[in-house]
This record gives C-alpha cells, sequence and structure tokens, in this order.
C-alpha cells in the first residue's frame, strides 16, 4: 500500500514538472517573438495640419514699393511661421480694386489689403488728411505722423469700430502730375483740364482750387482713360506712374512732390485676433521688417522709376517746381485747408499744419 502511493506520488511530481518545463518553454518563446504592434502610430502618421490662408490683395504692379513689399513679406511670413501660413497676394486688382477691398475685409473674404489712405476716407473722413496738398514735406515727416498718437494712434483706432485692424502704413511716396498738351509750372496752367483723382472729396477740392476738373476713377481704369482723351491728366507717384506706363500717353510731367500716397495695411479683426499666438508673432515679425525695408528703399524704388522713364524718352518735357512756383500751388491750394475743418477735425488739421 506504502509502495503504491509513493509510485503515485512520483507521478504527479512528474507530471508537475512538465507543465512546468512547457510553460518555461512558452515563456522563453514569449520573450524571442517581437512585440505585436499596437495598432496606434497615430503620432507618425497623422496628418500635417493645413496652412492658414491669408488673401493679400493689392491695385498696383509687382514693380512697385507696395508690389515688393508684398512679396517680401509672403516669404517672410512664411518662413517665420514654419510654413503655418499661406500668404496668397493678387496684385494688379486681381481680386479686387481699392474702392471695394475695405468691405472685402469686413466681409473676411480677403484678410489682408493696403489700400491708398483715400479709400479709408470712405469710411472715416479724418483719414482724407494724407490727402491735403502739400501736407508732409518729407518721408520722415510721414513716419513722424503715423508714430504720433495724435495722428497715427487717432487714424490706427478708428478702425476697430469697422471690424479692422490696422498693422502699418507703408509708403509709395510724393504725387507728381502729368498732362497731355502743356507743362504746368503756375496754378493758371490747370485751368480747364481734367485730372483723375482717386475717391477724395480733399483732392476734389484741390484741382477745383486750381481751376481744373477732378474726375475720380479707379487706377486700373487710368491708362485707357489718358489714351482715349477721357482725362487729360493725372497725379501719381513715380512709380506708379512708370509700372503703369502713363508717361508713354502724356507729354509733360512737373516734379512737384504737392501730395503724398501711403497704404494703410489692414486686416480684419476678427480674423488677426484668432490667429494663434505664436503665428501671430510670426507674421507680425515679417510685417515689422517689411515696413522697415519700404521706408528704406521706397524713395530708391521712385528715383529708379524716373530714371527708366527718362531712359524711355517719351515725354516731351520733365519739369521740376521751382520754389516760386510752389510758392504759388500752395497759395491756391491752401483754402482747402479751411474747408474741411470741420469734417476732419481742427485737431488733426493743426497736428498735420505744424509738420509742413
Amino acid at each position: 500500500m506504502k509502495a503504491r502511493k509513493f509510485l503515485v506520488l512520483l507521478l504527479v511530481m512528474a507530471l508537475l514538472g512538465s507543465l512546468v518545463a512547457g510553460c518555461g518553454a512558452r515563456s522563453e518563446q514569449a520573450a524571442d517573438k517581437p512585440a505585436e504592434s499596437s495598432g496606434d502610430s497615430s503620432g507618425d502618421t497623422a496628418a500635417k495640419a493645413e496652412p492658414i490662408v491669408i488673401k493679400f490683395s493689392h491695385v498696383v504692379a509687382e514693380n512697385t514699393p507696395k508690389g515688393q513689399a508684398a512679396i517680401m513679406f509672403e516669404e517672410k511670413a512664411e518662413e517665420y511661421t514654419d510654413g503655418k501660413v499661406d500668404i496668397q497676394v493678387f496684385p494688379n486688382t486681381q481680386l479686387y480694386n481699392d474702392d471695394d477691398v475695405i468691405a472685402a475685409i469686413q466681409q473676411n473674404s480677403v484678410q489682408m489689403a493696403a489700400p491708398a489712405t483715400s479709400k479709408v476716407s470712405k469710411l472715416f473722413p479724418e483719414w482724407t488728411i494724407f490727402d491735403f496738398p502739400f501736407a508732409l514735406p518729407s518721408i520722415e515727416k510721414v513716419q513722424e505722423a503715423m508714430e504720433s498718437e495724435e495722428i497715427g494712434g487717432k487714424l490706427f483706432n478708428m478702425l476697430k469700430d469697422k471690424q479692422m485692424l490696422g498693422l502699418a502704413m507703408w509708403d509709395n511716396g510724393f504725387k507728381q502730375m502729368t498732362l497731355d498738351d502743356r507743362p504746368l509750372y503756375m496754378p493758371e496752367d490747370f485751368e480747364g483740364k481734367s485730372f483723375r483723382v482717386m475717391s477724395s472729396k480733399v483732392l476734389e477740392a484741390q484741382f477745383k482750387a486750381l481751376n481744373a476738373n477732378p474726375t475720380p476713377m479707379a487706377f486700373s481704369e487710368v491708362y485707357s482713360a489718358l489714351e482715349q482723351g477721357v482725362i487729360d491728366g493725372q497725379e501719381n507717384t513715380l512709380s506708379n506712374i512708370y509700372s503703369k506706363k502713363f508717361h508713354e500717353v502724356q507729354e509733360y510731367m512737373t516734379l512737384s512732390n504737392h501730395g503724398y500716397i501711403g497704404y494703410a495695411v489692414i486686416t480684419n479683426s476678427e480674423f488677426w485676433e484668432g490667429l494663434p499666438a505664436d503665428v501671430r508673432e510670426g507674421v507680425e515679425k515679417a510685417l515689422d521688417e517689411t515696413t522697415q525695408w519700404v521706408r528704406d528703399n521706397g524713395e530708391r524704388l521712385n528715383q529708379e522709376a524716373l530714371d527708366n522713364i527718362k531712359a524711355d524718352n517719351t515725354l516731351t518735357e520733365i519739369h521740376e517746381l521751382t520754389a516760386e512756383e510752389k510758392k504759388a500751388w500752395m497759395e491756391a491750394t491752401n483754402p482747402v485747408y479751411d474747408m474741411f475743418e470741420e469734417e476732419v477735425g481742427a485737431d488733426l488739421i493743426n497736428a498735420i499744419k505744424a509738420l509742413r
């Protein structure tokens, strides 16, 4: 009996030994077998987020201060945000003219634009301060005006009431006069002639003070209007005159520097405030550097345009306004300031007059 119990005990021990050995073999196989993939590889395969599209609309050619600035801003913004934005620049009125682009900004149909300050004045008459004749004697004075709380700060703060933000001011430069059939030396030379103007009551008043006929017209229509004789002359910066070939359909140009053209770089306020902080920081850095480039190079680009106009030799005469002639022009147009004091505000007009 005892021998039988002992035999059973040996069989049980042998069976347990084989089970342990089997478990050890499976453990070793499990240790040698590569781990099965969990199937969760979202970190490696997740699609890269689509860049934020920023449409930038403007009306001038690419070889102008604003045109080149827009291209530079595009490159820098995409670089400084590591491709998180896709700046799409539309020059030459491809999307909107300056009369329509402000409404497009308010509706977020485009996210950035750089309309002439005259166009902003359709919403805010105070912005016509830049249209006053001989208001700003130099680009340095323009920058001083825009950096002051009395002028620049006040004007940019107004935009917030219309779903917009002012981001920067880009200089184009000072305007010159062109005409088809006679030179412009003294105020009486303007009499009876029709001149294209941007949509601005101040600019219309300027030409009426010279006994000329102002004709508001979109920038994109000016060349054909000059060519067909719909208008006799126009005022513009040298870069715009050259890039749009206005000098090819005019006979005389007077270098007068009688007015300033600048562009307010604006955006939709809700869009801007909705940008991720790091993206907005990169875009702002690109904008700051581009604005500085415009300040440093705007005058150079206009001088190059003048050199090219002279080289084309299509104008009968290029006349530089003398000190005596400038004084006569200023005296003839000074009443414009009094006409708009109530609408624009005596404080802004006085602040501008202090810079003259």
